[in-house]
């Protein structure tokens, strides 16, 4: 398996989906992240655990309007993974659905988030 789209965002709801680009891998939320999706997220931290260490990962979660424990497990694999291989993890434009869950459970602030203007 290569880093290639996983999943597919056309006619879907919701989902999870990676890829390939020149500033890193985009691990791409869109939706309701949960349970439901559990294959997708399977198969994106098989991708994940595949790529080159040092290789940015980026979590793009503007457009997620629900996230359950599911969703908030997913997210902290693949933070813990990056802290596992040194590979720098960041959530851009989290929606507020995200960062309301992150706080409630106590990690809002540990994963850098990138907002528009932040020059990245």
């Amino acid at each position: 398996m290569d880093l290639e789209e996983i999943g597919q965002r056309a006619g879907t709801v919701s989902g999870i989906a990676c890829r390939s680009t020149a500033e890193g891998t985009i691990v791409t939320l869109w939706g309701e992240v949960d349970a439901a999706l559990r294959e997708a997220a399977s198969e994106a931290m098989a991708v994940l655990a595949a790529h080159v260490s040092g290789v940015p990962v980026i979590i793009e979660a503007r457009d997620v309007s629900f996230i359950d424990s599911s969703g908030v497990a997913f997210i902290l694999q693949v933070y813990v993974l990056g802290q596992e291989t040194g590979t720098p993890v960041s959530l851009r434009e989290p929606s507020d659905a995200v960062v309301e869950v992150l706080d409630m459970v106590g990690i809002g602030g540990r994963i850098p988030v990138i907002r528009s203007g932040d020059g990245t």
